[in-house]
């Protein structure tokens, strides 16, 4: 009988531990969920005769060590600053560990050590990241073994709220980590566009966005994402004059966004002084100059000459009302954090979507080709969201065939290797997670 860890129970796991005691019969498995909240464990294995629920503390040395030495597999769904404490313990006993977010530079420097104990640390085989690479170097490969010369790659993925249940000007609602949206963009996005090196500092990133349509789901604008550069070397395209990955909004979304950054509401850096006392209408204030004499309405308006779009968004969230915050404390990103999730939260019966896309241009026997790869993936209810599934079902399918010995790797891996992405798409398109590419023509 062999023993996967599962440590982190929050939304993103709840996909992946029902395949996994899903599978447990078959390949007589005991599936033990950890996590600090023992309640919320023991609710995601429900009462599964192979389910084990376990109150986990990733800071207790002997306790991680403990449950680690007992398991033939280790899957972290914890916060990505986490997944060391447990990857440096597995290495040393010998345990493989899967990730879902991207390769940090501690667990890259375990990448030796691993190999040398003949561990595997996959990461990055989530959602994005994850699906983008097992689906784009599919394509990536097959153009070059065709002796195709791929010239253009972008790729774009968003969370968003599926249609049906969009009922807000914003055409946005939470399907991940509020926190994670808030703060996204911070830094500097980096890409090539025709062989020119593009930095995009965070207060002008939601002023540029390229406009893509997907399937039949309509218009969607992208954000660049911080970093599009790092992946040439691991997709092979190395030489490539454009390449960029971005994050997907609907059209209208950044230019209200860029409010809160051009304001400073998105700063997590310092905690404001007054925040228990303090009503929306004065938190917006707050980052205005003093003018007793014009409404707060108008010195937004006029600061940032904003239309009647832009302004209707701001004022359905509520941010002018005099109402309390309802915060001890918070630093700015947290308290608007605050306000849009008592408006962007997914009501009770709200489905989510994830939209996908991936955009080459290459040159193959002399002639130029046009490719569209397109995923569309609606939720089915609250707990089973188009969120989870694409992040955790990725991550046990792998966790499935470590287990099988039908992936024999060792060292620090992110899943761009046929050995790896094959059979997890292939196994993927039993839960409708399949991309449709089509031949573009102008």
């Amino acid at each position: 009988m062999k023993r996967i860890l599962v440590v982190g129970a929050g939304l993103s796991a709840t996909s992946l531990i029902d395949y996994l005691l899903s599978k447990s019969e078959e390949h007589d498995w005991n599936v033990v969920v950890g996590d600090y909240d023992f309640n919320l464990a023991e609710q995601k294995i429900n009462n599964h005769p192979r389910g084990i629920a376990l109150h986990f503390d990733v800071f207790d040395v002997e306790q991680r060590n403990d449950a680690i030495r007992e398991a033939d597999i280790v899957v972290s769904m914890l916060p990505a600053r986490m997944h060391v404490l447990l990857a440096e313990d597995c290495v040393i006993q010998g345990v493989n560990m899967i990730t879902a977010s991207y390769v940090s530079d501690e667990i890259l420097a375990l990448d030796e050590k691993a190999k040398e104990k003949g561990v595997l640390l996959l990461n990055e085989i989530g959602l994005d990241p994850g699906i983008d690479h097992l689906s784009a170097k599919k394509i990536i490969d097959n153009i070059h073994s065709k002796g195709g010369e791929i010239n253009l790659f972008k790729s774009f993925c968003g969370g968003l709220v599926a249609p049906e249940y969009d009922d807000n000007p914003w055409n946005y609602k939470f399907t991940w980590n509020p926190r994670n949206v808030v703060l996204a963009g911070q830094g500097t996005a980096q890409f090539i566009r025709n062989n020119l090196y593009k930095y995009i500092p965070y207060n002008t990133l939601f002023k540029r966005v390229d406009n893509i349509e997907v399937l039949n789901e309509g218009k969607f604008e992208a954000y660049a994402n911080r970093d599009s550069l790092s992946y040439r070397e691991s997709y092979n395209l190395n030489e490539i004059p454009t390449m960029l990955r971005g994050t997907l909004r609907r059209p209208g979304f950044s230019k209200a966004w860029d409010v809160f950054v051009q304001l400073g509401m998105t700063d997590d850096s310092f905690e404001l002084s007054n925040v228990s006392t303090m009503t929306c209408r004065e938190f917006i204030n707050s980052f205005l100059e003093y003018d007793i004499v014009q409404s707060v309405e108008s010195k937004v308006q006029d600061y940032l000459s904003l239309d009647k779009e832009v302004m209707d968004k701001l004022i359905w969230l509520g941010l002018f009302e005099n109402k309390k915050i309802g915060l001890d404390r918070g630093t700015p990103a947290q308290v608007l954090q605050h306000i849009l999730e008592s408006k962007w939260s997914l009501k009770a019966d709200d489905k989510d979507m994830i939209v996908m896309q991936h955009l080459f241009e290459y040159t193959l026997g002399g002639k130029d080709h046009k490719l569209k790869s397109s995923l569309v993936l609606r939720g089915k209810d609250q707990t089973n969201t188009a969120m989870s599934m694409t992040v955790g079902l990725p991550v046990a399918i792998a966790a499935e065939l470590i287990l099988t010995d039908k992936i024999n790797m060792s060292g620090v891996k992110i899943p761009i290797d046929k050995e790896i992405y094959l059979p997890v798409l292939e196994k993927l398109k039993e839960f409708g997670i399949d991309f449709v590419e089509e031949e573009v023509t102008d």
